[in-house]
């Protein structure tokens, strides 16, 4: 087999490269900070909610089960500073907030929803390989561990 002439991704780049494009393998690379933001269990469950929809608070408290007002409230200021989620607030009382995905949000949503859509698919696997180790993970043991 020929080996390629071309170099490897992180080879041959310029610093200029690497801090336009971001070095999320490097410690401390500001990407990761996006990165968390979006792939955090509420993140991803909060774009694919608001994936062509537009939504009050209320409204994805009830659709992503299991997330605090807290986390919720934490997590959308998260996306919105990252320019992903756009909020509207309407001076009215009571207060009436609305959430939507800017077309970046809109972007991240549609690369989340695929790795969703395989975790769905693949959990039997993932189940079936729990099931062969002594080490079963339960709900609240995986939840406490993640995003």
């Amino acid at each position: 087999m020929k080996k390629s002439s071309q170099p490897t991704p992180a080879a041959g780049l310029t610093l200029t490269d690497k801090l336009q494009r971001g070095d999320l393998l490097s410690a401390g690379c500001p990407s990761r900070v996006v990165l968390k933001h979006i792939t955090s269990r509420w993140g991803v469950l909060a774009l694919m909610v608001l994936d062509g929809e537009t939504r009050r608070f209320s409204e994805l408290r009830r659709l992503i089960d299991g997330v605090s007002e807290r986390m919720l409230a934490q997590t959308l200021q998260w996306l919105e500073a990252d320019g992903l989620v756009k909020r509207v607030a309407y001076d009215v009382v009571p207060p009436h907030v609305e959430y939507s995905l800017t077309p970046l949000g809109q972007q991240a949503a549609q690369k989340v929803r695929a790795l969703a859509d395989w975790v769905e698919v693949s959990f039997p696997d993932v189940l079936q390989h729990w099931n062969k180790t002594t080490g079963v993970p339960q709900p609240a043991e995986a939840d406490s561990e993640a995003g």
